[in-house]
């Protein structure tokens, strides 16, 4: 069975805008959707980047193998209730974020999408998916004749909804549906902010808001009277007063309109959102729960700490005794994580010989045991001198400002400077050796036998093509969607 032309170009459209914004707020990022429009249709799945490909014998388990999904939904044929949606949740397949729901228009639709490692939360991601579906339950619902071909658009530039509309979602279940506190206003607050400079240097502190009526809650080192309270829209005025806060415990008060005060830390209210503004960067947390980040006048999803994934790999392969490959992970973790925040950049050698390979550089009388917790800080504070540190599997520093030499080889990238090509060449000659490498500008590299192992594969751009939908079982089967071509049915 095909698919009609105009359902291929509201998913093609829908599927594009959605790929295009998650890829611009979490990385990469890839996009698909499972369909059935009428009860009684076939169901129909549109994966052009194989996001979905492993997790076949799950959905034809859903689907296929059973007709339960189709029973008992209370929603009408009615085409003008297509806002009308029952919520389909994430399935909680490995690596997927997934959402979806069922309306007049759409019988059924489930929308998926990558579920990176280093998200702060999945949330706004969600909300970005529901949107997806409303937007194609809407376009359904209006035909061809009506439809306008901007959901797409909707959804690339669709980051403050989603952090807004999590957000939003959160609140209403800790504090009611009668919440005064309005949070498009704070998120351009935070954005703008965020941009602000003063005497050349980007803010740092943290600013919460509190709902007006819990405002009396918190304690207070200073309150500023009612008819004397800085605007919050005036961004200049406001980074100024972060200055009273930064590198500190204390945290300016806003109630989402004006800076009320200044406060002194302890309790707080049952829901309040905090900007933590760390310089060129930031985050914003919904009471302790990282929401997202944001730097560059944009929220982004991740977490900005390295996903030292591979490293962990490596030193599963590597067969080490359990707890010291958990020590060891541990270690590169915390090193690594101090590197970026200080923005010293540095290099690790993890040698896992049984004796330590000779690296020339500045040698220690004795090993230093990075598992008691001052001489780990110390070990942080050497990351900074130029050179590498040498860690063992012993879990002891054997040496620091070590030099990488090698000989040339295939794979160099003079773009990716001294650190990351002398590694290529160091491990590249050596035996159960891994290097991690962390840029001053926050990118790391994890390098093995000369080859990089934390290189990301990148797909093939997709922006503009129609796409084929195909049935599930024809896809599971084997089949990939196609590009359309422009006429076909």
């Amino acid at each position: 069975m095909t698919v009609d032309a105009f359902t291929c170009q509201c998913v093609s459209d829908t599927l594009d805008g959605l790929r295009d914004g998650l890829s611009h707020f979490s990385g990469p990022s890839r996009a698909s959707v499972i369909y059935a429009i009428a009860p009684d249709d076939p169901v129909f799945i549109c994966d052009p980047q194989n996001l979905l490909r492993g997790h076949e014998p799950r959905f034809k388990e859903l689907y296929l193998d059973n007709d339960q999904w189709r029973c008992h939904v209370p929603i009408s044929s009615d085409k003008n209730r297509f806002s009308y949606m029952l919520p389909e949740k994430n399935l909680q397949l490995a690596g997927l974020i997934s959402f979806g729901g069922r309306s007049s228009s759409v019988f059924f639709q489930l929308w998926f999408t990558d579920h990176h490692p280093d998200m702060c939360s999945i949330g706004p991601t969600e909300r970005w998916l529901e949107h997806a579906a409303w937007r194609f339950s809407h376009d359904m619902a209006n035909d061809k004749e009506l439809y306008t071909g901007i959901s797409g658009s909707f959804l690339r530039e669709f980051a403050s909804h989603a952090v807004h509309d999590y957000i939003v979602d959160r609140m209403n279940v800790i504090l009611g549906w009668d919440s005064d506190l309005r949070i498009f206003p704070i998120l351009d607050a935070v954005l703008g902010i965020s941009r602000t400079r003063e005497e050349q240097m980007m803010p740092r502190g943290e600013l919460i808001f509190v709902e007006r009526p819990l405002l009396g809650s918190i304690d207070y080192l200073a309150r500023f009277p009612e008819m004397e309270q800085p605007l919050l829209d005036n961004f200049k005025h406001v980074r100024k007063l972060l200055q009273a806060v930064e590198d500190s415990d204390r945290k300016l008060v806003s109630d989402g309109k004006n800076i009320v005060g200044i406060n002194a830390g302890g309790r707080m209210p049952p829901f309040f959102l905090t900007a933590d503004f760390r310089g060129n960067f930031g985050f914003l947390r919904l009471n302790a729960d990282e929401v997202c980040s944001f730097s560059d006048g944009n929220f982004k999803s991740t977490t900005r700490k390295a996903q030292l994934v591979q490293v962990e790999e490596a030193l599963i392969e590597a067969e080490l005794d359990h707890q010291v490959g958990s020590h060891l992970f541990k270690l590169t973790a915390a090193l690594v994580h101090a590197a970026e925040e200080s923005k010293s950049g540095c290099t690790l050698v993890i040698d896992l010989n049984h004796e330590p390979v000779i690296i020339s550089g500045q040698k220690l009388a004795e090993p230093l045991d990075l598992r008691q917790p001052h001489l780990l800080e110390l070990a942080k504070s050497l990351s900074k001198v130029d050179g590498a540190l040498h860690i063992g599997q012993d879990l002891r520093l054997h040496g620091f400002a070590c030099l990488l030499d090698g000989r040339a080889i295939p794979g160099e990238d003079r773009a990716r400077g001294a650190r990351f090509n002398s590694a290529l060449r160091f491990t590249a000659e050596r035996q159960n050796i891994l290097v991690v490498v962390v840029s001053v500008d926050r990118p790391f590299a994890i390098i093995q036998e000369g080859v990089e192992i934390s290189a990301q594969c990148q797909w093939a751009p997709l922006t503009s093509c129609l796409f084929r939908p195909l049935t599930l079982e024809a896809w599971i089967s084997g089949k990939k969607s196609g590009i359309l071509i422009s006429g076909e049915a």
